[in-house]
């Protein structure tokens, strides 16, 4: 969907004026618009636009799952498994996956948001599980391996800096001694942290002890100046990971978050002098120890799950209503398409929408629902999917990578599409590809309004002024060689884990929490929302979960 042209604004006049001082203002059309998210759906359900017409006969089904996104499609796969045929599941857009959807622009796939899957630990056996039945992992010689092709290949992360580019992600090429013993530092107090207490993903239903609720009390940021951690090249370093997991940074995200980051998998190795010079970064920048990817992100495990749901799967509908009575539940929703309103009952109802929708349409919710709804925080996003006519002309350093960051960028850096069909012996594309740039807005207090009410035209010559601005950025040559720029909005990304979440959420020790969202006698709950942030192994355990016990 394109936006209808608007008068430029400063901040678009600014952006303009820095490609034509850097004598990189394409001299060609850039096409592009909003695209992958329909927020006049989701707008219904704050206006009066709702048809006022008598409800059709009620459809009936044994289970119904309000959501499609991870945790509503891996909820249809457990149903699936124990033989519960009779089910429906009602999705808002036209394809379910929710944050992690696919698409393509000018005939490439590319993301539409979530984009890459660490190789899952035995802290997520369902995640496990559903990778072996997809043919990505199996058991060799008493040892699990992965498929190759389905693993990012390698380059796999660089970062522009110091005017070059390095490998890795953390900044290591140029900086002094006290920067690397400061990495050292968060090192060891990472390490002494995951000896003190268990970090997990999922962590749902987990034990919390008093080491993760200090954590949660406060900010990281204030976590770091109390261990006198205030190196600016690792707090960059940090701040980049909490907005790249989080969609806020270290100032906004508890110091439990900035530390789950970390402790949950690898940990942070710190790379260490040699002969004068340091070695190369050995960091675990959270995707670098083993992640599957593919062309079109997480699309491509929302597509698999999608799959067998054939005529199961209802897309283009508004569930407006949640309603439980004395023999099940009712659930009214809008066909987009149509116009036509539809009620629904079934035995019970899976909710796998974000928490504040979940708590708008439920009538009378439970007190579990109100509370966590009430304690939420989202972090806005927004996705920007680049067609370039051909391969870039790199600065010196590092080659090509599927993620490439810019130090000091506001945005988060961008994946390359094609980067899973790089010729493995001349390790770069030819031709036009896709890069896919990710930008959070959680620490800004306008940052939904900016989202919504910039035009496409305004973010599109920022984007570009952005990586090509020859005192800072990579790429000179990215506006001449642009051709389409399209972009998706999403006003609630996900959850922000802010201090005091962990103990906020439903005023409740954790471990109890997930008792009480499979445990309501008519009505489940499943939905990343509930663990604070937005991963794929958080949403589909949960989801699982519900579809065995509904």
């Amino acid at each position: 969907m394109l936006t209808p042209a608007t008068p430029p604004t400063r901040r678009q006049l600014l952006a303009a004026s820095a490609l034509a001082l850097a004598g990189c203002k394409p001299a060609h059309e850039i096409t592009g618009g909003f695209n992958g998210i329909s927020h006049e759906r989701g707008h219904l359900l704050r206006s009066a636009a709702l048809p006022n017409r008598v409800l059709p006969v009620a459809r009936r089904t044994q289970v119904l799952i309000a959501g499609g996104g991870v945790a509503g499609l891996a909820a249809a796969r457990a149903l699936r498994q124990r033989g519960v045929q009779d089910f429906a599941l009602l999705e808002l857009e036209d394809n379910a996956g929710g944050n992690s959807r696919g698409t393509q622009v000018g005939g490439i796939t590319c993301p539409l948001g979530a984009h890459y899957l660490p190789v899952p630990s035995d802290d997520a056996p369902e995640v496990q599980n559903l990778l072996e039945e997809l043919g990505l992992r199996q058991r060799v010689a008493g040892r699990w391996l992965y498929d190759e092709r389905h693993l990012c290949h390698s380059p796999q992360e660089r970062l522009h800096f110091n005017g070059h580019w390095q490998n890795g992600l953390l900044p290591v090429e140029g900086v002094g001694p006290d920067t690397l013993a400061q990495y050292r530092r968060f090192a060891q107090a990472i390490e002494a942290l995951q000896q003190q207490a268990k970090f997990a993903i999922p962590m749902l239903g987990r034990p919390f002890v008093q080491a993760h609720l200090a954590l949660d009390a406060i900010s990281f940021v204030a976590w770091l100046d109390a261990h006198n951690l205030t190196d600016p090249h690792l707090r960059w370093y940090l701040n980049y990971a909490c907005r790249d997991d989080y969609g806020a940074g270290i100032a906004t995200v508890s110091a439990w978050a900035g530390v789950h980051y970390f402790a949950s998998r690898h940990g942070f190795a710190a790379p260490e002098p040699s002969a004068g010079k340091h070695a190369p970064a050995s960091v675990d920048d959270g995707p670098t120890s083993g992640i599957l990817t593919w062309p079109q992100g997480n699309g491509w495990l929302t597509q698999q799950l999608a799959a067998p749901l054939g005529d199961r799967l209802k897309t283009g509908r508004v569930v407006t209503r949640i309603a439980q009575t004395k023999h099940g539940v009712e659930v009214d929703a809008l066909d987009v398409a149509t116009g036509t309103p539809e009620r629904w009952q079934a035995a019970h109802c899976i909710v796998a929408l974000p928490l504040f929708i979940a708590a708008r349409v439920v009538q009378n919710p439970p007190t579990v629902l109100r509370q966590a709804a009430a304690a939420v925080r989202y972090a806005p996003w927004l996705v920007a999917n680049l067609h370039i006519r051909e391969p870039l002309i790199d600065r010196p350093g590092a080659a090509p990578a599927w993620d490439n960051v810019v130090y000091g960028s506001t945005s988060l850096g961008y994946v390359n599409a094609r980067h899973q069909a790089l010729s493995l012996s001349t390790g770069a594309h030819i031709g036009p590809t896709v890069l896919t740039l990710y930008r959070a807005l959680g620490d800004l207090p306008d940052g939904r309004t900016q989202l919504m009410q910039r035009s496409w035209q305004s973010w599109r010559d920022e984007l570009l002024a952005e990586l090509s601005d020859p005192q800072t950025g990579a790429h000179p040559d990215l506006p001449g060689k642009t051709t389409q720029i399209a972009l998706t909005r999403y006003g609630h990304a996900m959850a922000i884990p802010t201090p005091g979440f962990l103990s906020q959420i439903g005023h409740q020790p954790m471990q109890n929490l997930l008792k009480q969202l499979l445990n309501q006698e008519r009505l489940s709950f499943a939905h990343s929302d509930w663990a604070g942030y937005s991963v794929f192994e958080e949403a589909f355990s949960l989801g699982h979960a519900a579809g065995r016990l509904a």
